[in-house]
């Protein structure tokens, strides 16, 4: 093998995404010589571009139309006469973007981060070709992230049949969206164009909407968006779809199997998950393959089967989700600098960023079950003040712990600011919080928040307010 220093860096981060830019930043921090490659004109990756930021720009624009065009304002004396204007709405969400991208081309100045433009293939475990360069590095972190999960048999045209990607961009308000899928990105961008005036039907194979997320949560959540009229059609299967001029027309039948019915609509989003970027890596070159689900399988610190060469993010096993990337990214470059980096894959939170939004971190109540004896403490947001005085009664706090130590297991909670609540439960949870550490925390008077002090004081069947 060369010596250490015939490496062209100590690092080389492939993809700059939410997991990879981090990844690199860290490693520079620690004094390592790293470059990250990087295809796409903007760094940021799927999330900063074309994800996670935009959606949440178009989803918090069209909460606040959506409280002034149907009353929510009104209710509280404020008198508005609402216009739409989409263009400038969209423009806000680009301008988001570019500010975010740019900041991390600057914080890449910043830590002496090389950024090499063009997609990387492996040429052996320490070169790769970027843009017909051969670059070599002493360590090589697979960060590629994931793609839209394609429908077999259905084109995406960006036009009439969207991907989330298209659905961001569409220059007018649908007469009738449907997506095809109830997982996370469906409903929340379901959720803004029903705001903005679309009628919008959510098609899902499963017999429940949100995948993953603990029982009780996903039939609130089911109920709430059908009080805000989002029709659902669950246990359903979508088996054609044909574009006839400027629309479309879905063929879908029970998925048990059944007799098939017709929904028109003007557009169609296809949100049917993700799948990890592997294509064009040429992973055979380093020794490497993807497994059945197309994933890169890695060790604990996050090693693949070959020496030097690593992976994180939504390119290996877990959940799809930028954060973990990030604290993988962080753990990876710690890794490598011969530092202890450790990422909790028990304690990483997930969020749907709805009206109200959805969040859980640990255990559903079904997985507890599974493992043993428990205790569950609920609180409804209806009997929190401050959600009494923001006139947000929907939702709900549920803790999950063991019943023989107390020790929480799960926190799931349904709220206009659950997003950020779930932080608490997940911090608590990583230091091994009881949920009579909870209930006996002192919480800020009126806040959102004091319900997870509530449910944890359920669990114990002694909340004050219920």
């Amino acid at each position: 093998m060369a010596d250490e220093q015939q490496y062209d860096y100590d690092v080389l981060v492939i993809g700059a995404g939410p997991g990879g830019y981090v990844a690199a930043i860290r490693a520079a921090q620690l004094g390592l010589r790293t470059a990250c490659a990087e295809a796409r004109e903007t760094l940021g990756g799927t999330c900063l571009n074309v994800g996670c930021i935009p959606s949440k720009a178009l989803l918090h624009a069209s909460e606040l139309y959506d409280h002034a065009a149907n009353g929510a304002m009104a209710k509280l004396g404020i008198k508005t006469t609402v216009e739409l204007d989409l263009d400038t709405m969209h423009g806000q969400r680009r301008d988001a973007v570019k500010q975010l991208t740019s900041g991390i081309e600057y914080l890449f100045k910043k830590n002496k981060v090389t950024w090499l433009k063009g997609r990387a293939a492996f040429k052996d475990a320490h070169s790769v070709d970027v843009a017909g360069q051969t670059v070599t590095a002493k360590n090589i972190v697979i960060a590629t992230g994931s793609s839209v999960t394609p429908l077999p048999g259905v084109e995406i045209d960006q036009k009439v049949i969207v991907d989330s990607t298209g659905a961001l961009d569409l220059p007018t308000v649908p007469e009738h969206l449907v997506v095809i899928g109830g997982g996370v990105i469906g409903l929340e961008l379901g959720s803004v164009w029903r705001r903005l005036g679309a009628k919008v039907t959510c098609v899902e194979y499963l017999d429940q909407i949100l995948p993953g997320f603990d029982g009780d949560i996903r039939k609130e959540a089911n109920k709430i968006f059908k009080k805000q009229g989002i029709e659902f059609e669950l246990s359903t299967k979508v088996t054609k779809v044909a574009v006839e001029g400027d629309s479309a027309v879905l063929t879908v039948e029970p998925a048990q199997g059944g007799e098939a019915t017709t929904i028109e609509a003007s557009h169609v989003l296809v949100s049917i998950g993700r799948r990890p970027n592997t294509d064009g890596l040429n992973l055979e070159a380093a020794g490497l393959s993807a497994n059945p689900r197309g994933q890169v399988e890695i060790d604990h610190d996050f090693r693949t089967a070959t020496d030097g060469v690593w992976a994180i993010g939504d390119v290996v096993p877990g959940p799809m989700l930028a954060h973990k990337a990030e604290d993988e990214g962080i753990a990876v470059a710690e890794n490598i600098a011969g530092q202890h980096g450790i990422v909790n894959h028990d304690v990483i939170p997930s969020v749907v960023y709805t009206w109200p939004e959805v969040a859980g971190v640990g255990l559903t109540e079904e997985a507890a079950r599974e493992k043993g004896e428990i205790k569950v403490g609920k609180f409804p947001m209806m009997a929190n003040s401050r959600a009494k005085t923001n006139h947000e009664p929907d939702g709900l706090v549920k803790i999950i712990s063991d019943a023989n130590t107390d020790r929480v297991l799960g926190v799931w909670c349904i709220a206009s600011v659950a997003g950020t609540m779930i932080a608490q439960a997940a911090q608590a949870m990583e230091f091994g919080a009881t949920s009579e550490d909870i209930a006996y925390t002192c919480h800020a008077h009126p806040t959102h928040s004091e319900a997870m002090k509530e449910a944890a004081m359920a669990v114990r069947g002694k909340p004050i307010h219920i």
